[in-house]
């Protein structure tokens, strides 16, 4: 037979090849983001106490977005990655008028998170920011704002029986990848943004440093 591995079509590379660019964080999400836009990096989870530094925050007066950004930078800077890496560090924070919401530990607290949300707009303050070598190079926080539906109470019920525990790692207890996009009646702001990581304003980030192509 022909040697037709000549014929597949091979990703042309975008990037450079050096310094390795690493991503800190577990989400898969975020994960599936980077790769789809075709940028090679490592994956590493920061264990950092996300609920102590959110206190602090709040006991010091500042607003969600700042505590957002206080967030990727712990997880940027409580990784090993090598010198002269450029190291991603993302999280969110979602609100709705003055009252944050948490990850839900259980299904019957995303029930309840889903109730209040029910009806009303709310603001995902997602942060990311670009660190090396231990500085801060970058930082940005996106603020889409979501239109959830005034939904029946047998619809949750459904909603919650088909996501299942996979919601539990979702602020706001949806996936828009899911079923989650049935909560909404509109959506402003970038996709990217809401499930964790502003891939448009990263990526003007790293072109900037020369990391990507111009």
């Amino acid at each position: 037979m022909p040697d037709d591995s000549n014929l597949v079509l091979k990703p042309v590379p975008l990037q450079a090849e050096s310094p390795p660019i690493v991503l800190a964080s577990r989400s898969s999400a975020r994960r599936m983001l980077l790769e789809s836009a075709w940028i090679r990096a490592d994956y590493r989870a920061a264990d950092v106490d996300e609920h102590a530094i959110r206190a602090i925050c709040r006991a010091q007066g500042h607003d969600a977005g700042h505590t957002a950004l206080e967030l990727a930078v712990a997880k940027a800077r409580h990784i090993a990655a090598p010198p002269g890496a450029y190291v991603i560090g993302a999280d969110q924070i979602l609100t709705c008028n003055d009252t944050w919401f948490d990850k839900p530990e259980t299904l019957r607290e995303a029930r309840s998170h889903l109730r209040q949300l029910r009806g009303r707009p709310h603001t995902l303050h997602t942060a990311v920011v670009l660190m090396r070598d231990g500085a801060t190079l970058w930082r940005h926080v996106a603020c889409p704002v979501l239109h959830m539906r005034a939904f029946s109470d047998s619809f949750l019920d459904r909603y919650l029986q088909v996501e299942g525990d996979a919601i539990l790692s979702c602020v706001g207890c949806y996936r828009l990848e899911g079923a989650g996009i049935h909560l909404f009646s509109r959506i402003d702001g970038e996709q990217a943004a809401i499930m964790g990581l502003p891939l448009l304003a990263l990526l003007e980030a790293l072109r900037a440093q020369g990391i990507l192509l111009q």
